[in-house]
């Protein structure tokens, strides 16, 4: 039963990698199914859930190699986890930065690599409490963000909220994501605090599924936890809208009930020996989920090094596609090859049993 959960686990780190490629990687921007775009502002498209799932499996993952360190001293692994905190984050500043043509004053500091390394380095230190302070700790951090909000005279706008007022004066607005034609970063400093409970609660959901002697009933537990995450999430958007860019507490819930019934999912589908295959199929990708990730940004900037009859390779590709097929199907082509590539490319590294990690 341990080996089976271990492949949910990764095949469900693996599927959310390839769903976030085939998301960042449309033929053109002008033509995506609304399914694959984020909500403009308030609510969530299935779109919105890829990176909180991505929180989520960190956290399972980090529950595994917490239980297999157990054994070694805390200030050992302190200082592991600030370099993996430091190495990531600097990944993350880099991919920015690439291909190194822009200024240093207009580099973005912020960044999705940027919060799984802060959202990892807060949630390995509090997985060191004991369960009850855990979830003190995950009430507090939400309950806590939302009365930080409101502090903001427009608490859960665009302009007024307390996330973007914090990252102008810290970081200034030139080092701010500027595609909402305001310097505003959906990966801001404020609302990383939220996505600490989305690590947290993937830790808790694979201490509960695999640390169980009784397997039917820890799935029981977690499935009744996913459905109640929801409801609470669905509740509290009453008065605390589910919003993304702004990481809000209800969408923490509502995206980490959803991890856990995906999580739950994957579970039972290895008792369908047709699934299996499946399943393992996308393990691949879960292997080595950061290089892949970091190929896959590097790869599509760089066709915009070169062009081909007046226009850049990555559009010049797309165009091709948009000859035979309507522009939607297009542009949803060009991100299934990228994906397509990408899994290739993970086959061949596991085929040679290559493991990149940090």
């Amino acid at each position: 039963m341990a080996k089976q959960r271990y492949i949910a686990l990764d095949a469900m780190r693996g599927l959310t990698l390839a769903l976030m490629i085939l998301v960042n990687t449309p033929g053109s921007w002008s033509y995506v199914y609304s399914p694959l775009l984020h909500a403009d502002w308030h609510g969530a498209t299935f779109t919105d859930y890829i990176f909180p799932f991505f929180l989520f499996i960190v956290g399972s993952a980090m529950f595994f190699s917490n239980r297999s360190q157990q054994a070694v001293a805390k200030s050992v692994r302190a200082v592991k986890i600030f370099k993996r905190t430091a190495l990531m984050f600097l990944i993350g500043l880099l991919l920015n930065a690439y291909p190194f043509t822009g200024a240093l004053d207009e580099l973005r500091i912020l960044g999705v690599l940027q919060r799984i390394a802060l959202a990892y380095c807060a949630a390995a230190f509090f997985v060191w409490l004991p369960g009850a302070w855990r979830l003190a700790v995950s009430a507090v951090l939400l309950v806590g963000y939302w009365g930080l909000l409101n502090i903001a005279a427009d608490p859960y706008s665009l302009t007024g909220n307390l996330v973007r007022q914090i990252d102008l004066a810290l970081l200034g607005a030139e080092h701010l994501w500027q595609g909402k034609s305001v310097a505003f970063d959906p990966e801001g400093l404020l609302s990383t605090l939220p996505a600490i409970v989305n690590v947290l609660m993937g830790f808790e959901a694979a201490r509960i599924l695999i640390a169980s002697d009784n397997k039917q009933r820890a799935q029981l537990a977690l499935f009744g936890l996913g459905v109640a995450a929801i409801l609470g999430a669905l509740l509290w958007h009453q008065v605390f809208p589910i919003n993304k860019s702004l990481w809000t507490s209800s969408f923490v819930l509502l995206t980490s009930g959803a991890g856990i019934l995906t999580l739950l999912a994957l579970v039972w589908l290895e008792k369908l020996p047709p699934a299996v295959p499946v399943l393992k199929s996308f393990t691949l990708l879960g292997k080595n989920p950061l290089f892949i990730y970091v190929l896959s940004i590097v790869w599509v900037k760089t066709y915009y090094l070169f062009s081909v009859d007046g226009v850049s390779l990555y559009q010049a590709i797309f165009e091709f596609f948009n000859g035979f097929l309507n522009p939607y199907n297009a542009s949803l082509v060009f991100a299934l090859l990228h994906v397509a590539v990408l899994w290739a490319i993970a086959w061949w590294l596991d085929r040679r049993k290559i493991v990149i990690s940090i």
